[in-house]
């Protein structure tokens, strides 16, 4: 083996919470250390994998934070990489352009930082010759490529990389520096160290393509394994990648299957046995779940009205574990009568659940965006951070409302 180096992104240092805040203040605090926590843990694993350089591809940071805790804490582990004679590469994503720790915090110089052109770092990892190509973000929008800002690979050297950049686009996602696969392929560059978009991908080939995803989630809406990439070049130039999982907390949706039940009782039983189950087969310290009903049931109403016993019911399963934590409960049942003949309010139901709801009126909208602008920043993004996304939350909220409505009407005419 020639070398190794740790590829990762998107950290979002101390990250500012969402609806988690508002839920469950314990909950918010364990989301809130996971971000330092995970990135401890990088620096860990660098250190015991005695690693010849780590390798940042933007948003360290996350937006326009303030905190000199946040500074404080990352030159303490930069310090800890230099004590072992460890490199870091870091290259600014849009999060960090707009990042004010950005432009005041100092690094230890082990820390490179590349400007916001096009730079080539020359180094030697092993005895082997290694060129670190890099750009930073200058500001947090970059609709244009930067790929034709790099300069060609230099030549007798390992070439890897840096950018910040969202492809050819992802949902959830503005464009950021886009291009393409076939883009970077062309470059004649051995290794690109990406970052931008939260999900894993690796694309192998002559030239190794690398998106390592996020290594902490902080919502349900990055829910899964998250990870950081361990990457092995051998004698011969030949790339090797591993999926290494850090996380101190993950996120995952459970579906809790309650097809044919009859019984609140056995209801309860199903909620409890899932989360149990789920916990058992996860490893990481703490797992944070959103359960979801589903199945045709007679109590379909009744777990819509008395959703607040559910969750006290799950709460209760996660206090007594101490390492799952409940981050809401959907019901996404469907109604069966107890008797053959149905009704009005169940006919209803049924037109209800295969309806999406969209707010067709424009001024649903403009009411959402002038109550959000009004909330602390930190909060603004409750209902997702782009029109569509916000538009699918009100839907959302529209038909849950909804069901709610109809659960009252059939207590009420039973």
């Amino acid at each position: 083996m020639a070398f190794r180096f740790v590829h990762t992104a998107d950290i979002h240092l101390d990250s500012p919470l969402k609806s988690l805040a508002l839920r469950d203040e314990a909950l918010a605090e364990v989301v809130g250390n996971a971000t330092r926590s995970t990135f401890r843990r990088i620096v860990d694993l660098c250190l015991a994998e005695d690693v010849q350089a780590l390798l940042i591809a933007g948003d360290l940071y996350d937006g326009s934070q303030t905190s000199m805790k946040t500074a404080r804490f990352l030159a303490q582990e930069m310090e800890r990489l230099a004590a072992a004679g460890i490199p870091v590469f870091v290259i600014r994503g849009n999060h960090d352009a707009a990042s004010r720790i950005t432009r005041e915090l100092t690094l230890p110089e082990n820390v490179i930082v590349f400007p916001g052109k096009s730079e080539v770092i020359r180094t030697d990892w092993n005895d082997h010759s290694v060129a670190v190509h890099g750009i930073s973000f200058r500001d947090p929008h970059a609709p244009d490529t930067l790929l034709d800002r790099f300069g060609p690979p230099v030549k007798g050297a390992f070439n890897i990389g840096m950018l910040h950049t969202s492809l050819g686009g992802a949902q959830g996602h503005d464009p950021y520096a886009p291009c393409t696969l076939a883009d970077l392929q062309a470059t004649g560059f051995d290794y690109w160290a990406l970052g931008h978009i939260h999900r894993r991908s690796i694309y192998p080939g002559a030239t190794t393509v690398v998106m390592p995803g996020i290594p902490q989630g902080r919502d349900i809406g990055e829910a899964g394994n998250k990870s950081v990439t361990l990457v092995s070049v051998g004698d011969d130039g030949s790339v090797a990648t591993e999926e290494r999982h850090l996380a101190m907390a993950q996120f995952e949706r459970l579906s809790v299957d309650c097809l044919q039940l009859s019984d609140w009782p056995d209801l309860i039983q199903a909620l409890k046995h899932a989360l149990r189950t789920a916990r058992r087969d996860h490893a990481g310290e703490h797992l944070i779940v959103r359960s979801v009903l589903t199945g045709e049931t007679p109590l379909a109403w009744r777990a819509g009205r008395d959703l607040d016993l559910l969750h006290a019911e799950a709460q209760n399963v996660a206090e007594q574990i101490g390492t799952l934590w409940i981050d809401k409960i959907e019901v996404a049942l469907t109604t069966v009568s107890n008797t053959s003949t149905g009704g009005a309010v169940e006919e209803l139901a049924q037109i209800i659940m295969r309806q999406s709801l969209p707010p067709d009126d424009p001024t649903v909208l403009e009411d959402v965006e002038r109550l959000l602008k009004h909330l602390p920043r930190e909060l603004r993004g409750l209902l997702g951070d782009s029109e569509a996304e916000t538009t699918a939350a009100i839907a959302d909220a529209m038909q849950q409302g909804a069901m709610e409505v109809l659960a009252r009407l059939e207590e009420t005419d039973g």
